[in-house]
């Protein structure tokens, strides 16, 4: 009587093993939304509300804009802790610059160029500074919410073109501009990375500085070019939060962005090391985000035990990185 022995040294158990491998590695953030996404429709019928999934979106928007700049970075191998400052600080920038001219245009523009400065700068201290992005993002941190509080006296700015709020709160059908900004920048962002020579340079940087530097990539020109892309990113973020309230709190803007957005982006999948992600991970470590927030809400748990919940989120999902 012959036995049959299944081991590892079998060709097609060893073929099994390296499929669902390569699926959970590829597609381990959507089937994690999956999971949530139908946990949070058994546990709370509320949930599947048109009304509550637009809601959602609405509340990721903001986020899911500035983790789009988040992943560029992260990627490359860097972080950046100065998002949410920056945020602030173009935000009050733009209702200045929209109440001395009153032109909703020229206070985009300037929200634009501020944010990109200031990502440019902190892309200067990386790439020819040769500063750890650690630290040199957390510098441009407390100077940009400083300059903001200073500007402000510590307090609040109001925009007087009313206009200017139909950016974030209009819409079009039953879906708000925010929305669609939010996933035009996920389309844009996504050709970037994927379908464009910068994106594979980015790639080839987070995954060995040494070797693209080798290859003949200006390594300096793109980390530079990575984070006032980013900054760039901010600024919109930074128009439609400033849009949406019509005024922007020096502050309680923009605090703890930082940590959503690392926090979205880390369960997206994309490596802390760099050279390892996507910008659809990132999309999806969004909406994550969005539902678990949405659903402690619906459960009434604590707003300050919400912090402490992503917190856990983030160290499981760098412990499953490292199992990869």
């Amino acid at each position: 009587m012959a036995n049959v022995v299944l081991n590892e040294n079998n060709p097609q158990t060893s073929n099994t093993k390296n499929r669902l491998s390569w699926l959970w590695s590829e597609y381990s953030v959507i089937i994690a939304f999956l999971i949530i996404f139908i946990a949070a429709l058994i546990m709370n019928p509320r949930f599947i509300d048109m009304n509550n999934q637009l809601n959602i979106l609405m509340q990721v928007s903001i986020i899911g804009i500035v983790a789009l700049g988040m992943t560029i970075v992260m990627l490359s191998g860097g972080i950046d802790l100065s998002v949410g400052s920056v945020l602030v600080l173009v935000g009050v920038c733009t209702v200045l610059a929209l109440n001395a001219t009153g032109s909703i245009f020229v206070a985009i523009v300037t929200a634009l160029l501020v944010g990109s400065f200031a990502g440019f700068l902190n892309g200067l201290m990386v790439a020819k500074g040769r500063i750890a992005s650690f630290i040199a993002t957390l510098g441009m941190m407390a100077a940009a919410r400083s300059i903001a509080l200073y500007i402000t006296e510590g307090g609040s700015i109001s925009g007087k073109v009313t206009g200017f709020t139909a950016i974030a709160n209009n819409n079009l059908g039953m879906i708000d501009y925010p929305i669609i900004i939010f996933f035009v920048m996920t389309a844009l962002v996504y050709i970037l990375m994927h379908k464009t020579r910068f994106g594979r340079y980015v790639y080839a940087i987070g995954s060995n500085e040494k070797a693209a530097l080798l290859s003949a990539i200006r390594v300096d020109r793109v980390k530079i070019g990575v984070y006032s892309f980013a900054g760039l990113l901010v600024s919109v973020a930074a128009i439609i939060e400033a849009s949406r309230l019509n005024s922007v709190s020096s502050s309680s803007t923009g605090v703890q962005y930082e940590l959503d957005a690392i926090t979205a982006v880390i369960i997206g999948g994309t490596r802390m090391t760099g050279g390892r992600g996507k910008i659809i991970g990132t999309f999806f470590g969004v909406l994550i985000l969005g539902i678990l927030n949405n659903m402690m809400n619906l459960m009434n748990v604590s707003p300050h035990l919400q912090g402490f919940v992503k917190g856990l989120i983030i160290i499981i999902a760098v412990v499953f990185q490292k199992k990869e």
